[in-house]
């Protein structure tokens, strides 16, 4: 019985580029499985998605929503995602517990930059899709081009399983090239009808084309398209079915969810094709002692349970609501759960489904659900819970790197721990926000994915938080690294009138491209072993201060090779100090550099003023590395270009095309800032610093 409940759940997200429709796809969704009564608009800021006031202010998805809803007797748990790419975090998350995606193109714009992020993430987690075509009633709307793009550029081998009737504000219906059928629109109404004589023709070899697609990968298809004869609707599904759990094929559907058109087909094809958690198979962990060893959950309730904390949202009424995704087993309120990587165990108070701002309790949970729950205390995103006598480690959520800082303040002393409550909720909630006091300085400096994250999040503090915040303008994120690798070592001695300081470390610093590495190579206790978590410690806070110019360190590996202690007055803290006095003057000595973050960039320009725009990019430090034609007169342009170049380019965009350009940037990596660019900065800190002295001791 468990099972057949299970294979019909479908845990999927809706995800595009920014404005191709995905919030008016999904109230769409909503409103035709019966979830809303009324349709919500984006424009007017009624969506039911989006219900944080950024979000209905801004007409854009900021937090992913998850709501449950059903279609056909399958439960459909729907995740709506962002398509900003600031908020690209918010989409790898989704990703990482989806079954299956929704991928939403413009047929107008075609696929654009955060699509083709968005498909490269889809394709590391393996998450099976089809393709919902929207806007078909734009004027420009375009299918064929849309299905040309998704071939060149995100090699999606698309079939088209429908075609429009009628173009533009014209398009009236579509064909349903699987069942052979004309199905035409009337507000929210439909019916069906034969396929009008004049498309007959197209609908026909759209049919053999998917046939033929079909059959390469399917012997029963093969064996009757040689044969000539007829492939039935089942063979099809059945086949098709295959095809996209194993991403080989891109199933593509149209229509125009604003209008209602084609929103009840991609439903259907959603419950047709897309996988349920029993079709994507065991979810595979390590062991939380030896992490070689690799341990499998499979989609069963009989199994030990096992979920990933994908999402936390903070709520006012409720407290914090962890959003989970579960893998296997069952979980009930008011049970006790095991958070292996912050070694806690955690209480279930509360089961949530959540439908946007409405909440329905219930009481468990079964392998393949997501929901909230609500008592969590030490659990945050990307963490594993499962049950304490079986316990795995899921795979983490990558993190990426944030590439802009901001300085905050509160106008008096009492707003300060007003601010850190909120600021720390905030990055409970969002991974990809960071916050670090920088002690020199005396600064809070709040860190993001881009100017509109960090606006959000300076709006998410006075609106939600009641936090009257004074903000700086936003600054790059440099960070520090390593050219050399060298060995050196650190005595620390301090005698006071009691008890001395001692402590003695020998050690090696290398470049890293991993990321931030410490490695224990002690042998023979020459350093007891419950002083080395000290030396991680004084190590990795280093690393976070940095040392070159102030900034936040990265590849980097610290190796502990030797060192030595004193029976009486050697501590832990003793070990700290050393490590990192000892870590500074290492990493001066090994030709320490600073990093700035590299963007890429895609311009979509008419050809009128292409040259203007690559010359302008090519002042600001960057580079287009490949053009291609867009649609007729215009070209996308692609390169890398650095941050700190980018301020203000929307506003020079503009004036160098008479406003018909437009832009998107996403990061790309961190890479060695040039020599004369990087003493201006480090001449910048050290006048920051300095006039920080002089302040505080006037």
């Amino acid at each position: 019985m468990d099972q057949a409940f299970i294979q019909k759940i479908r845990n999927i997200g809706i995800v595009a580029h920014i404005d191709a429709g995905k919030t008016t796809t999904s109230e769409r969704i909503l409103f035709f499985t019966g979830v809303t009564h009324k349709i919500g608009e984006v424009h007017d800021g009624q969506a039911v998605m989006d219900f944080m006031k950024q979000e209905q202010e801004r007409g854009i998805t900021i937090t992913s929503a998850a709501i449950t809803s059903s279609w056909k007797n399958h439960q459909i748990n729907l995740i709506d995602t962002p398509g900003h790419i600031d908020f690209t975090l918010e989409v790898e998350r989704s990703l990482r517990v989806l079954d299956g995606i929704v991928m939403l193109f413009c047929s107008v714009g075609g696929v654009e930059p955060q699509s083709e992020t968005v498909w490269h993430q889809a394709d590391k987690y393996k998450v099976p899709r089809i393709a919902f075509i929207n806007k078909m009633d734009r004027q420009g709307a375009d299918l064929e081009s849309t299905i040309h793009m998704m071939d060149e550029i995100l090699d999606a081998n698309p079939v088209a399983y429908q075609l429009p009737i009628g173009k533009e504000e014209d398009f009236v219906g579509l064909v349903d090239v699987v069942e052979m059928k004309a199905i035409f629109y009337d507000k929210t109404d439909f019916k069906y009808a034969d396929i009008p004589a004049d498309m007959m023709e197209a609908a026909k070899a759209a049919r053999t084309k998917m046939v033929e697609k079909l059959a390469d990968f399917d012997e029963v298809i093969m064996e009757k398209y040689l044969n000539g004869q007829e492939v039935s609707v089942e063979d099809i599904k059945r086949a098709t079915k295959h095809a996209v759990h194993n991403i080989l094929i891109t199933p593509v559907f149209c229509g125009s969810s604003f209008k209602n058109k084609g929103v009840r087909l991609l439903l259907d094809a959603i419950v047709d094709y897309l996988p349920s958690p029993i079709d994507r198979g065991a979810v595979v962990g390590t062991d939380i002692n030896n992490s070689e060893t690799v341990l499998s959950r499979k989609p069963t309730t009989k199994e030990h349970f096992a979920a990933l904390a994908f999402k936390i949202i903070n709520d006012n009424y409720v407290g914090q609501q962890t959003f989970i995704r579960v893998y296997s087993g069952e979980l009930s309120a008011g049970s006790y759960i095991f958070n292996p990587r912050k070694n806690k165990n955690e209480r279930v108070g509360r089961i949530l489904r959540i439908h946007a701002k409405d909440r329905v309790e219930v009481e468990t949970l079964k392998a393949g659900d997501i929901a909230a729950i609500v008592g969590t205390k030490y659990t945050t995103t990307g963490d594993t819970l499962c049950s304490e006598d079986h316990p795995v480690m899921l795979e983490q959520i990558h993190c990426p790197e944030t590439v802009i800082d901001m300085k905050i303040d509160v106008p008096s002393a009492k707003e300060r721990d007003k601010l850190s409550m909120a600021l720390h909720k905030l990055s409970l909630e969002d991974p990809s926000f960071r916050v670090r006091y920088d002690e020199d300085t005396e600064e809070t400096l709040i860190s993001g994915m881009g100017e509109l994250h960090l606006e959000v999040i300076v709006d998410r503090l006075k609106s939600e938080h009641n936090v009257d915040v004074i903000v700086g303008a936003p600054a790059v994120a440099f960070r520090e690294t390593i050219n050399g690798e060298i060995e050196h070592e650190h005595k620390y001695k301090k005698q006071t009138g009691g008890k001395g300081q001692y402590a003695h470390v020998v050690f090696r610093i290398e470049p890293n491209p991993a990321g931030i590495e410490f490695v224990d190579h002690i042998k023979g206790g020459s350093i007891p072993r419950e002083y080395i978590p000290a030396v991680s410690k004084g190590f990795k806070e280093a690393v976070t201060k940095g040392v070159y110019a102030g900034f936040p360190m990265m590849n980097l590996k610290y190796v502990l090779t030797d060192g030595s202690y004193h029976a009486v007055d050697s501590s832990e803290m003793a070990f700290k100090i050393c490590t990192m006095v000892g870590f500074k003057e290492a990493v001066m000595k090994a030709s320490p550099i600073l990093l700035e973050p590299i963007m890429k960039i895609e311009v979509n320009t008419p050809d009128d003023y292409m040259g203007d725009v690559i010359a302008d990019i090519n002042r600001r430090r960057g580079r287009i590395d490949n053009m291609r034609r867009f649609r007729k007169g215009s070209q996308k342009l692609n390169g890398f270009v650095p941050l700190m170049e980018m301020f203000g380019y929307a506003t020079t965009l503009r004036s160098l095309s008479s406003g018909r350009a437009n832009y998107s940037m996403e990061f790309y990596n961190y890479s060695p800032l040039p020599r004369n660019v990087e003493e201006k900065v480090l001449e910048e800190t050290k006048k920051k610093k300095e006039a920080k002295a002089a302040e505080a001791s006037n």
